[in-house]
């Protein structure tokens, strides 16, 4: 587990861009590659195990941030139940969110209809007369 990568063979390795890695090291995703030498970065098994779980969890439906609030938990909790205990609770809340946007959409959908319905029931009155 302690072998060291340079950001190239991270990003080939974990399927993202050097981009990707800066930009999670700079939210707080990753921690930042140990620096080496002529300001070379070095990375560990750790980190790709790290951007792999953050990919399992974005494919979850899991925000930036929701990620952030659990990752570290995957990596300090061996039995896995904290992790997976936190992620449950936040597909339970995104589950509620999506559940009272699909009755919102319901209910439009069947304002449309009444809508439709009057108007095409004025439309025929008006073509009878």
């Amino acid at each position: 587990m302690n072998e060291r990568m340079r950001i190239g063979d991270l990003t080939e390795r974990a399927g993202v861009t050097p981009r990707t890695v800066r930009y999670y090291e700079s939210i707080g995703l990753l921690p930042p590659g140990e620096r080496e030498g002529h300001g070379q970065h070095y990375y560990t098994e750790e980190t790709l195990a790290r951007l792999r779980k953050i990919d399992q969890l974005k494919k979850l439906g899991l925000s930036l941030e929701e990620i952030r609030d659990v990752i570290d938990l995957y990596f300090t909790d061996p039995s896995g139940v904290q992790p997976k205990q936190k992620v449950l609770a936040i597909l339970r809340q995104h589950l509620a969110e999506v559940d009272q946007k699909v009755g919102a959409l319901q209910q439009f959908r069947a304002d449309l209809l009444v809508h439709i319905a009057r108007f095409e029931n004025w439309l025929e009155e008006r073509e009878n007369l």
